[in-house]
């Protein structure tokens, strides 16, 4: 039998390796030659990508769709759904859903690969109703993972469910590279037995196992296989389809594929890999440690960021341990987004806090409650009761509890939107969304706007290669150039601030040595600002007046009349002008919001009295929204923070006077 392969250059390769931070124009000029391969299909759009386009790209990801469909005309294009999560991070109302899936196949989604990271096959009723509906390809997923509750008899009774929901084909979706060869060998030989419906295989290198994984999977039978392009295989990707191809020439299971064509294509992903700045993919000793702790290499990334921008890599070993030990506690869910992130974020905020679940992000409460659908193994008992008190978890299919909004959402962005398309990009990311249609106005509406598209700032590379300007090396017929390259970031960090020089207590500490130096005025001119730094009380009119009346510029032993903390001091200390007051200071690196949470009675503003654990405000960090509640009762004085903003750990957000 000859297996046929889905390419997963377009989309998973570069989310694992990259980031996702792929251009739309990177991919155009090589489309063509990918159409030409014979692949079965193109996974290209789903999964991160959308996120990724409006957040840090800057890039309509629907556009992108239509851009690929445009220039790929004879093979299927692929996309990864996240079952009733659709492209986010919760369960969404099944307007939305059916709205998206709808969307997605009009501008030319042939294929949708639906999982459920839970394997919980009510999160998948609708969505695979809505891809039905379309007549697109309803690809359904069993996500595999290794706990003492997941055996392959639990897999086949799930694959067996979703056969008879209407799946066209099951996956066997292998997130972190978990699944050995024989392991591999056995569970499609079982499926292929027991099913009436194609199996697929997906699985990631990580610690090498791929490539085996798939010619067993090959040998037992498996219709279709995943792979990607050399250059963005190994490491956390999919294994290299050139070496699969190759493994299998001159047997019956050849694939039919042009190696020299595959290798002509991999010279172009070298080129933009190399102009962008890129690393390849590689397999580290840590890398191979996801069989101890089966943290898939794309959250491996994520842990690397927050520890770094925490300054606590060094306790990435904590970090591993403690995510087995809240896996465990929550019931074994498999470490696939999005539970890989309400694990991974409970454990750094754990060990990062000094006690466990001392603060517990919305999505774990939403988790444990209930709200993902059904873990895998009952959650541990005490650790509910931390959560969620005695509060009883649900047991109905969570989105019959999400109310249908869709057309209440469409007239929140009016003033913004332009198409049906945005409307639905605002349903599933609404702050984000508002953002990237504010910028999207002003590119058009200011002269001055970046031309690029990319906002300023924007992560999309790292290397020493980054802004070179060479073009990479075309394939065949293919004419079309690609854009210069501007000053690139880190892909894995996204926010990532390693390449500015200060930050707010980097400032506030000089600020500090001046009013130590003999130095009484001090004058700062760039392109950019200008600061004058001057000791002396500060006058009525003066611009460096602090928040009651003090001057942040003052001299030796003052500095702590001015609210900030003296050398050495905790940063939350107050000086005796304010001592008074409250500090709330930032837990953790993220995105400060002013957005509710679902108890809050409303926005808190200066003047605003809250009560002890009423929210403040959500900080995102990990894609988990962690509520920041007062810690005593009280009146809020200053909230130093503007909304949307990133914010450093330490930073100070509110400033409260308690009530006496």
């Amino acid at each position: 039998m000859r297996p046929r392969i889905t390419d997963t250059t377009l989309r998973d390769a570069h989310q694992s390796l990259w980031a996702t931070r792929m251009r739309t124009e990177d991919m155009v000029p090589i489309l063509e030659e990918l159409d030409r391969v014979g692949y079965w299909s193109l996974e290209m759009w789903g999964g991160a990508t959308f996120d990724v386009c409006i957040r840090y790209l800057n890039e309509d990801p629907w556009e992108r769709i239509r851009v690929i469909k445009a220039h790929v005309r004879n093979t299927p294009l692929q996309m990864l759904l996240r079952g009733q999560n659709v492209v986010g991070y919760a369960n969404y109302a099944d307007d939305i859903v059916y709205a998206f899936v709808d969307r997605a196949a009009e501008c030319g989604i042939d294929v949708f690969r639906i999982f459920d990271a839970l394997n919980d096959v009510r999160n998948m009723e609708v969505p695979l109703k809505a891809v039905k509906n379309t007549g697109a390809h309803a690809q359904a997923s069993v996500v595999y993972t290794l706990s003492p509750v997941h055996t392959f008899e639990l897999y086949l009774e799930t694959a067996l469910r979703l056969q008879d929901m209407g799946a066209d084909s099951i996956c066997i979706k292998d997130m972190a590279g978990m699944i050995s060869p024989y392991a591999a060998y056995d569970l499609v030989s079982l499926f292929k037995e027991r099913l009436q419906v194609p199996v697929h295989l997906h699985t990631h290198y990580i610690g090498g196992m791929a490539i085996g994984a798939c010619l067993k999977a090959v040998e037992a039978g498996v219709d279709i296989f995943d792979a990607c392009s050399g250059p963005l295989a190994f490491g956390s990707s999919q294994p290299p389809v050139e070496t699969l191809v190759r493994a299998l020439q001159g047997t019956e299971h050849e694939t039919g594929l042009d190696l020299h064509h595959l290798f002509e294509i991999a010279n172009y992903w070298d080129d933009l890999r190399r102009r962008r700045g890129y690393e390849r993919g590689v397999t580290r000793l840590n890398a191979m440690q996801v069989f101890d702790h089966q943290v898939p290499g794309g959250m491996i990334t994520n842990l690397v960021s927050q520890l770094e921008e925490q300054k606590a890599l060094y306790r990435m070993d904590e970090v591993l341990k403690e995510i087995a030990l809240v896996r465990a506690e929550l019931g074994y869910p498999p470490l696939v987004t999005p539970t890989s992130q309400v694990v991974g974020g409970q454990a750094v905020s754990n060990v990062l806090l000094g006690e466990r679940y001392k603060m517990v992000p919305n999505e774990v409460k939403q988790y444990v409650r209930g709200f993902y659908g059904k873990p895998p193994a009952p959650i541990d008992k005490k650790v509910q009761r931390l959560i969620i008190g005695d509060e009883e978890p649900i047991t109905c299919r969570p989105a019959d509890l999400i109310e249908n909004r869709f057309g209440r959402m469409k007239e929140e962005i009016e003033d913004l939107a332009e198409s049906e398309d945005d409307y639905i990009t605002y349903a599933l990311f609404p702050a984000v969304a508002r953002k990237f249609f504010e910028y999207r106005k002003k590119v058009r509406d200011d002269e001055d706007a970046p031309a690029s598209g990319l906002p300023p700032g924007a992560a999309t590379g790292v290397g020493p290669d980054a802004e070179k300007k060479v073009a990479p090396r075309p394939v065949g017929p293919v004419k079309r150039p690609v854009g210069p390259v501007p000053a690139l970031r880190s892909p894995a960090y996204g926010a990532s601030r390693e390449d500015e020089d200060m930050n707010i207590e980097d400032v506030k500490e000089f600020i500090r040595l001046v009013s130590q130096s003999e130095v009484n005025e001090l004058h700062i001119e760039t392109a950019e600002m200008k600061v004058k730094i001057k000791k002396g009380a500060a006058g009525e009119d003066s611009p460096f007046k602090g928040a009651n009346g003090s001057n942040p510029g003052l001299a030796v032993g003052e500095a702590d009349q001015a609210g900030l903390p003296a050398a050495g001091e905790p940063r939350t200390a107050v000086g005796e002008s304010r001592a008074n007051l409250i500090e709330v200071v930032a837990p953790m690196v993220g995105t400060f919001y002013r957005s509710p949470a679902p108890d809050a009675p409303s926005f808190v503003e200066a003047g605003s009295r809250v009560k002890e654990g009423q929210t403040l405000c959500i900080i995102e960090a990990m894609k988990l929204m962690n509520e920041i509640e007062a810690e005593c009762p009280g009146e809020i004085v200053e909230i130093l923070v503007e909304n949307a903003q990133p914010i450093e750990y330490g930073q100070v957000l509110f400033l409260i006077e308690p009530e006496a």
